[in-house]
């Protein structure tokens, strides 16, 4: 089963196309468990942020892991304050203290806060001096993304994106192709709260495949071009989630999934959020 499959940035950079979320994963040994049983089943991407506060347990589950660092894909974000505060530079220096690393593989501007051109430029500096493989954003719209690349010597190499069968976001994914910037799904999974496990359609394919329907949708997505970043703290789901290589949906099933959108979202809107 191949877990290593890789998407080829717009820099030439690979990227896994699964790693492993940990937002809300509690800070301690929670974190660097987490870390360890996802190396273990093959995850070689860890996606973090300043403002998930678990920045240290990331690295010592990177540095107890037994795989060799320039193995694991590692990204983290800059917080809105920081960004706001023109402080990105600093933020990057306490990220990379944080993770005991001396570089970063993606650095991502984590909401499209006032004063992201200016972060741009930043990263765009800490990325030639090669201190950070390549660089990113998180939650820009299409009309953010035009407003940066008016100043931007750099193109972003992802946009991190909340996306699930009842958020497929569209629109937005067929413009980041126009610009060839990779999307990248956090929440891939929605939160559940709807029952999106439960859907008629997710249950009949479940059958189908033989295969849970967390797996399907993030089967869905890796056929639609979308890096995933599930999230989870169990070792069992951690494992369930990365076995979605052994498999190929049809055309039409495909279909089925994508008629389950909704435009609705789990998490803050882009376009309004206040933080």
């Amino acid at each position: 089963m191949d877990t290593q499959k890789k998407y080829v940035l717009n820099n030439g950079v690979e990227m896994p196309v699964l790693g492993l979320g940990v937002y809300k994963t509690e800070d301690g040994e929670e974190t660097i468990q987490s870390v360890q049983y996802a190396v273990e089943a093959g995850y070689r991407l860890i996606d973090t942020a300043m403002f998930y506060g678990n920045e240290k347990s990331v690295g010592k589950g990177i540095k107890q892991c037994g795989v060799a660092r320039e193995e694991i894909f590692v990204t983290t974000k800059v917080w809105n304050d920081d960004v706001r505060g023109g402080k990105v530079k600093e933020a990057f220096e306490r990220s990379l203290e944080n993770l005991g690393l001396d570089y970063l593989d993606m650095y991502l501007i984590h909401w499209p806060a006032e004063g992201y051109q200016e972060a741009w430029r930043v990263l765009e500096e800490l990325y030639e001096e090669k201190r950070i493989r390549t660089i990113g954003v998180s939650n820009f719209q299409d009309y953010h993304i035009e407003e940066l690349l008016k100043c931007a010597k750099v193109v972003p190499a992802v946009n991190q994106i909340e996306c699930h069968p009842r958020l497929t976001q569209e629109p937005l994914r067929k413009y980041l192709k126009s610009k060839n910037i990779l999307p990248q799904a956090w929440s891939p999974l929605g939160r559940n709260k709807d029952n999106l496990f439960g859907e008629d359609i997710l249950v009949a394919l479940s059958e189908k495949y033989e295969k849970t329907p967390a797996q399907i949708i993030l089967r869905y997505e890796i056929q639609n071009g979308i890096a995933v970043i599930p999230k989870s703290a169990k070792k069992e789901r951690i494992i369930s989630n990365i076995q979605v290589f052994d498999f190929e949906l049809s055309k039409e099933d495909m279909e089925k999934i994508s008629s389950l959108n909704q435009n609705l979202r789990t998490g803050p809107d882009p376009d309004s959020f206040d933080f």
